[in-house]
């Protein structure tokens, strides 16, 4: 069935919650969260005030979106990555990009990985998108054979899987393994294990935490991500 053409009505409206959004991220990248205010984003766009809470009801409302958008591009282009060299150059591929996409936008990147935004709840759908960024470090993990020393957090994963249908379900998507397939529980130990890894890098350097030490980001989340597959005995 031929998809309905917008009316003219719906392609305005579209058009603006766009240029809104867009001076949303402007403003996050000057100033942070707390630059972002309705009022004086209606003043840019050429909006009076109580015309914006047409398109946004609220300020909680636009952050929301801010954040499904940049988990989106994220999990995009993560997915984007060629796995088809697999084992570690996979996992360093995926990595890179991770790291290349939240330094290329620190501000989008601190929106949704850094301290939480006072009284902001995050949509409810931000597990699921969040996931999707994790999704192809599954993949790279499916056949790791982990060391003895990862073998506590591996039966606490096959617990987590049993436990919880919507992880079930995330890793069989991503790796065709059934929950109590051995290889689930050491792929889901290898994706959760590898977030904290690259995370606590990118992190630290969306933030400028790396300003004025000797070490640079670019050398040390290699060397992590080399650590990890050694510990999982990718080839």
């Amino acid at each position: 069935m031929a998809e309905r053409a917008r009316t003219p009505r719906e392609r305005y409206r579209e058009q603006t919650r766009g240029e809104i959004k867009r001076s949303a991220v402007r403003r996050l990248a000057e100033g942070g969260v707390e630059n972002v205010a309705l009022l004086p984003i209606a003043k840019e766009i050429g909006l009076s005030g109580p015309a914006l809470y047409r398109y946004f009801g609220s300020r909680d409302e636009l952050l929301a979106e801010l954040v499904t958008d940049a988990y989106q591009a994220l999990a995009d282009a993560v997915r984007a990555v060629d796995l088809g060299g697999g084992g570690r150059a996979s996992l360093q591929a995926l990595a890179d990009t991770y790291r290349a996409w939240a330094i290329a936008q620190p501000h989008l990147y601190l929106l949704i990985q850094g301290t939480p935004v006072p009284g902001f709840e995050a949509p409810a759908e931000t597990v699921e998108r969040a996931r999707a960024v994790l999704g192809p470090f599954l993949t790279v993990f499916t056949d790791g054979r982990p060391t003895p020393a990862l073998e506590p957090l591996v039966a606490e994963s096959a617990a987590w899987l049993r436990e919880d249908a919507g992880v079930a379900a995330w890793v069989e998507r991503w790796t065709g393994l059934a929950a109590d397939a051995p290889g689930a529980a050491v792929a889901l130990t290898g994706a959760v294990t590898a977030w904290p890894q690259t995370h606590g890098v990118v992190g630290l350097e969306a933030a400028g935490q790396f300003t004025g030490m000797g070490q640079r980001p670019a050398t040390l989340l290699p060397l992590q991500m080399n650590l990890l597959a050694d510990a999982f005995r990718l080839p």
